[in-house]
């Protein structure tokens, strides 16, 4: 991504991971770009989209669109976008909750989060460390359930 360039991330829970992998490398023509244990992420260019899966059980996911999103969000290039976005949503009144430094998704990342009117977490984010802990890149045969990050929960 350039320094202006943002795109809309949408983070679902998944009750199968491989199955889901499957679905959306097909669906939008693209390998994940990242997997790591419980996790899938996906960098698609058209149209520009950064797609979470999060492997959770089936009694948290049930079935259909209730249970499907984690949370939303916007990254943005770089960390100067995080504090100017911040200072924008402040500005118009909005309340947010501020993680800076959090190691996340498996990604060290600045991030504000606000929630609509009826909870949706929204974060406007930046990916300081794609691979803080440097990880290998898993197969999907290596990955195990796991949990990734919305607000109140433990981070990886």
């Amino acid at each position: 991504m350039t320094a202006t360039d943002s795109r809309v991330q949408l983070a679902l829970n998944v009750a199968d991971l491989a199955a889901s992998i499957d679905f959306y490398t097909k669906l939008f023509g693209v390998a994940p770009h990242k997997l790591r244990p419980g996790y899938a992420n996906f960098e698609i260019l058209n149209p520009p989209l950064k797609l979470v899966l999060m492997e959770t059980t089936d009694d948290i996911r049930g079935e259909g669109p209730q249970g499907a999103l984690n949370h939303l969000g916007v990254e943005l290039a770089d960390t100067a976008a995080v504090g100017a976005h911040a200072e924008r949503l402040r500005s118009v009144g909005l309340m947010l909750d501020d993680e800076m430094d959090t190691s996340c998704c498996f990604a060290l990342q600045d991030k504000v989060w606000a929630h609509d009117p009826s909870g949706a977490p929204w974060e406007f984010y930046a990916i300081k460390d794609d691979n803080p802990g440097g990880l290998e890149m898993l197969s999907l045969a290596d990955t195990a359930t796991g949990a990734c990050c919305a607000p109140g929960q433990a981070c990886n």
